[in-house]
């Protein structure tokens, strides 16, 4: 593999091209295991950024895959479309609760969309006014404009871009967790920001319980409970962006449940395909498409080229099929049971300021960030893939991961982190 070639000429993700960090040759997936062009097998505690859950090559995924491309691998799906597309969209509109559905490409895309629901629905509610979102800091909602302008603009991957783009209201961070009471006051800031600018905000948009690439931090779902009252009290549409948490990541079916919440819009992708295509959709109520319907446009304004893509539709639906028999439930519980018992060593160790789990994600907070490369390479030669982010070294890995891999994966953290 021409590793040289990748290095001068291949941009990978937030990585310079003067002095990129090191990529290695991935040539085979199976199971939890990534193969390297070395032979070394690596134990894959990212599930390929949260996305492949059922682990890699899963007979059912793939053969829904072959068996589409066979008959009709893509059709535009403007004016036209197919079974795998109309079994999906049952099917998240049953688990949902929300029953209009917009088949997007990827999760920055899906939060677009959602941003775009949000705004023409107040103004064909002739509330045009009512064009700015509300968010929260440390959101992460994606890497396009309109979902970078929804991320915590200051201590977010993109305040390189402040100024360039549209300006929003934020509020701090719930700082309250799951496990603790949740305090009197702990709405204040959030119902302050709604009482003075109701009037100007067409949503709140936010990562429920768990808020990912801005720091994975895990928060009390009583929040999210009330900030869907506060919503409706200063009639403000609620989205929710379960892009990372859907699909049983954090031991529900959907983060919202844990605060028995139906959000006005909800954002998905990920897992959707079980790790195998970009795919994601934007779900909402009848009301809400009801109100952009009756609007100036008469349309939702998206329409992307790959929408519906059959190939993807008919991965989303097998690995759905997967999810459906409920298996996963006492895989992540007996994952976050196993993390909370062998991460715990790190709690007390130097240099680390916090270690945290929730449903199949484990988390070690550094005090300072770590050297990514050198933090790379130390845990390949204990077999295990793990990427560090800044401060923050993370697992969440595929739900059919046995205890045995597992503790491969917590004994690498806990013997390099330290150092």
């Amino acid at each position: 593999m021409d590793l040289s070639y990748d290095k001068d000429h291949i941009w990978h993700p937030y990585t310079s091209m003067i002095d990129p960090l090191p990529v290695y040759g991935a040539v085979k997936t199976h199971g939890v295991r990534i193969e390297l062009d070395s032979g070394e097998q690596l134990i894959d505690g990212m599930a390929s950024w949260w996305s492949a859950i059922h682990g890699y090559n899963h007979p059912d995924i793939l053969g829904a895959i072959k068996n589409q491309l066979d008959v009709m691998p893509h059709v535009m799906f403007g004016g036209l479309t197919h079974e795998p597309a109309i079994q999906l969209c049952k099917t998240l509109a049953n688990w949902s609760g929300l029953d209009k559905v917009f088949l997007a490409d990827s999760g920055s895309v899906a939060v677009e969309v959602a941003l775009k629901m949000a705004i023409q629905y107040w103004h064909s509610k002739e509330k045009p006014e009512k064009n700015r979102m509300l968010a929260i800091s440390h959101s992460y909602h994606g890497d396009t404009f309109g979902a970078m302008s929804v991320c915590d603009p200051q201590n977010s991957m993109h305040s390189l871009y402040t100024g360039l783009l549209p300006e929003h209201f934020f509020v701090s961070a719930p700082s309250t967790k799951p496990e603790e009471a949740f305090p009197e006051d702990g709405m204040q800031a959030l119902e302050t920001c709604l009482e003075k600018n109701a009037d100007k905000i067409a949503a709140l948009i936010l990562e429920p319980v768990v808020q990912g690439a801005g720091g994975m931090r895990f928060y009390h779902p009583e929040f999210v409970r009330q900030a869907k009252r506060l919503c409706e009290q200063y009639q403000v549409l609620l989205i929710a962006d379960e892009i990372a948490t859907g699909f049983g990541r954090t031991g529900k079916m959907f983060a919202c449940q844990w605060a028995d919440v139906t959000p006005d819009i909800l954002c998905l992708g990920k897992a959707l395909t079980g790790g195998t295509l970009s795919f994601a959709a934007t779900l909402c109520t009848s009301q809400v498409a009801k109100g952009i319907s009756e609007g100036e446009a008469g349309v939702l304004m998206h329409g992307p080229t790959f929408m519906g893509n059959p190939l993807a539709c008919a991965a989303a639906n097998a690995s759905l099929a997967l999810l459906e028999s409920g298996e996963w439930q006492t895989q992540v519980a007996n994952i976050e049971a196993q993390l909370k018992e062998e991460l715990a060593p790190l709690s007390e160790a130097p240099g680390i300021v916090d270690v945290r789990v929730f449903g199949a994600i484990g988390v070690v907070e550094m005090q300072e960030p770590g050297d990514v490369a050198e933090l790379q390479r130390q845990f390949i030669q204990r077999g295990v893939w793990i990427r560090p982010f800044g401060k923050l070294v993370y697992i969440m890995p595929p739900f059919v991961i046995s205890a045995e891999d597992l503790s491969q994966i917590t004994s690498a953290m806990v013997s390099v982190l330290p150092s």
